[in-house]
């Protein structure tokens, strides 16, 4: 400790600065015996809630007055971080998307068959079909008695005996670490260290997660705390995934947003960075950084030079670094590449590997796999406080473990078929079809949007989502005033309503005042993407013509 004590004082996220109710947490059934006792080893079919419009609310609410006054959780009475809380990918236009599919099924005539919604990454949902070597896995894990069935190729079996050796009990259903079964851990850290050339990892840094959502919110939850003008401040790119507004929303942190520049393809530039913290560090206490790349809802994909300017960045202003990496497989513009923040982090030498903090990010849900429902992911931790991250196993411990069924999941992602194995033929075939279809999605999104008088479509470089920018006429902005919603909801409420195409205005992820957006994403199958593109194409010349 005397050695490290010097780099410690120098930590962004330490014992003395972190949450300080997380130190409070105290969960006993994943304490320090059952710590020791790993340690020794080494050695939806969802509810149907009904939606209520806002006059059938406001009629419910006086039927029901006398009860709601006897209530204890109210809204005036509840958590008021949570009121303010916004999460546009399932928000309004979504619940009336709902609405719309539920008056189709009983007959009620629209001026279209189905609602597509185009405004969400559920890459399985939209039709990708999943990679067979992973369900194969996955259906011999879940169903051991499969093992004995000749279909199955024994590369598929070997993997699913090795998984289930590593669970308890050997099975799926057992509860694991909290940290993650060690073995896959261990196979995450040997794909990292491939990915990022032989660079190191730790497995005891790789926490395995229920998708990337969840590892985001509870490194948030670490770093932020304060009061008034020392109340922790984040920085979130504008446009966002309104995961973190929300997440630091409830959490009562400061959001610090810095704009992306859209007219250089959405790329990041540090000088906005600096302008953006000088700003913050007026009425917050900054702390951390947060970087999606390939970016979502703005598919583009961040240079090497960028990604060392942001480090170098973060290590002068001592921030923590959160890299936002799920889309790593998803690249799509030639003369782009993913560039892993701790590659390069550790490529420029021991001034910078030895003292940035990050933490990043990686799921199952997106790439290749799509495996949304699955809810698997991993976080790695670099240069993390010894003291910090016992705080952080703890509150890990809280929720028991990540599903075992991602865990298995994630396993197979990150140890694929090999040459020599007998699917790996199969394998490769699928993967690249799929990512070649994204392409090619990607390609002609951009092309058909860009023919659109009024509507101006930067490339999509990676990811799956497309954020074009909409003119909206003066008349259609001071009707939307008058309705009391943004001009670029307005906007696509009347699309849903008149085409049954679903997509997510811009000022659910932020945007320059004055422009407005929607986010589409492009993994319809090519058929139907071309259809919503039509659509929206027909809508938007409507639409200018209605207004003008």
């Amino acid at each position: 400790m005397s050695e490290n004590s010097f780099e410690q004082n120098q930590k962004v996220l330490k014992l003395d600065t972190m949450n300080p109710n997380i130190k409070r947490v105290e969960y006993a059934v994943r304490g320090p015996i059952v710590q020791r006792a790993v340690q020794i080893e080494r050695e939806l079919k969802m509810v149907d809630t009904r939606l209520f419009s806002a006059a059938e609310h406001t009629v419910k609410m006086s039927e029901n007055s006398f009860e709601q006054n006897q209530k204890v959780l109210k809204l005036d009475t509840m958590n008021p971080n949570i009121k303010r809380v916004e999460y546009a990918v399932r928000g309004p236009i979504v619940q009336r998307a709902v609405q719309i599919e539920r008056e189709l099924k009983m007959g009620v005539k629209k001026p279209f068959t189905e609602v597509i919604k185009a405004n969400i990454g559920d890459c399985h949902a939209m039709g990708q079909k999943p990679i067979t070597f992973f369900r194969q896995v996955l259906a011999l894990c879940s169903y051991p008695d499969l093992l004995e069935d000749g279909k199955f190729p024994e590369d598929a079996k070997t993997r699913a005996r090795r998984i289930l050796n590593s669970c308890g009990g050997g099975s799926l259903g057992a509860y694991s670490a909290s940290q993650g079964i060690e073995m896959i851990r261990h196979d995450v850290a040997s794909y990292i260290e491939q990915r990022d050339g032989g660079i190191a990892c730790d497995p005891d840094n790789i926490y395995l997660t229920s998708g990337a959502s969840d590892a985001i919110v509870t490194m948030l939850k670490l770093l932020v705390s304060g009061e008034g003008a020392s109340r922790t401040g984040v920085m979130i790119p504008i446009p966002q995934y309104p995961l973190y507004s929300a997440a630091l929303a409830e959490l009562g942190a400061v959001q610090i947003s810095y704009y992306l520049d859209e007219e250089n393809c959405w790329s990041l530039n540090i000088n906005e960075l600096k302008h953006a913290l000088q700003e913050a560090k007026q009425h917050c206490s900054p702390r951390a950084l947060c970087i999606i790349n390939p970016g979502n809802p703005t598919g583009q994909v961040q240079s090497r030079q960028c990604i060392e300017d942001v480090i170098q960045f973060a290590a002068a202003e001592n921030l923590f670094l959160m890299a936002d990496e799920v889309y790593q497989d998803n690249i799509y513009a030639d003369g782009c590449k993913f560039h892993a923040f701790k590659k390069v982090l550790f490529e420029m030498g021991p001034e910078y590997s030895k003292k940035v903090e990050l933490a990043s990010f990686h799921s199952t849900s997106k790439c290749y796999m799509g495996e949304c429902g699955f809810r698997g992911g991993y976080m790695e931790v670099v240069n993390l406080d010894p003291e910090v991250k016992v705080q952080l196993t703890k509150m890990v411990s809280v929720r028991l473990c990540p599903p075992v069924p991602g865990q298995a999941l994630l396993d197979v992602v990150v140890n694929p078929p090999q040459p020599d194995e007998p699917s790996y033929t199969t394998f490769i075939k699928e993967r690249s079809e799929t990512l070649a279809a994204l392409a090619h999605k990607a390609n002609i999104t951009q092309e058909i949007l860009n023919q659109v008088p009024g509507i101006k479509c930067n490339p999509v470089q990676g990811a799956m989502y497309t954020f074009p920018q909409i003119q909206i006429p003066p008349k259609a902005i001071l009707e939307a005033k008058e309705k009391g919603q943004f001009p670029d909801m307005f906007y696509c409420m009347k699309l849903l309503e008149e085409t049954g195409i679903c997509l997510i205005p811009g000022s659910g992820f932020g945007q320059r005042e004055g422009t407005y957006h929607f986010r589409m994403t492009i993994l319809p199958p090519e058929d139907k993407l071309k259809i919503v593109l039509a659509k929206v194409k027909e809508f938007h010349q409507h639409f200018i013509k209605q207004y003008s």
